[in-house]
């Protein structure tokens, strides 16, 4: 079982950046891609980056691809934390981001890009870019 954990949302101005946490912790954390999910009111959960369980190898939306970057730090064995620095923030990227976990082992992540194949989920942080 997976517990995850977002963290660093909050109101930024357009053009700002921020760094969104997903704390990983159970077990077996080396089995599970993690995939960062927006969700905006009324619009279906977005899967927008995602980062496998093996090589690292990660994949990123084109709307986010060269403003977002996903990373992973294995540290803590216990605790995995996975990043998503944001930057060039704009007023459509408010939402509610979640991080999720797919148990799986494919280099290319991309394929655990929906929600229908997510195991675990966390709760979600709000991020708002307005000015």
């Amino acid at each position: 079982q997976l517990q995850l954990a977002e963290s660093g949302g909050g109101l930024v101005q357009p053009g700002g950046s921020l760094r969104l946490s997903c704390e990983v912790s159970g077990y077996p954390l080396d089995y599970y891609a993690i995939v960062w999910f927006r969700e905006i009111p009324g619009k279906e959960r977005e899967g927008i980056s995602c980062i496998s369980s093996g090589d690292e190898s990660t994949w990123s939306a084109e709307s986010v691809k060269g403003r977002f970057t996903i990373s992973r730090d294995t540290t803590d064995h216990t605790t995995h934390t996975v990043y998503l620095q944001m930057s060039g923030l704009k007023p459509d990227d408010t939402a509610t981001y979640y991080c999720a976990g797919v148990r799986g082992l494919r280099q290319d992540c991309s394929d655990y890009v929906a929600a229908r194949v997510v195991d675990y989920w966390g709760r979600g942080t709000q991020v708002t870019v307005s000015s």
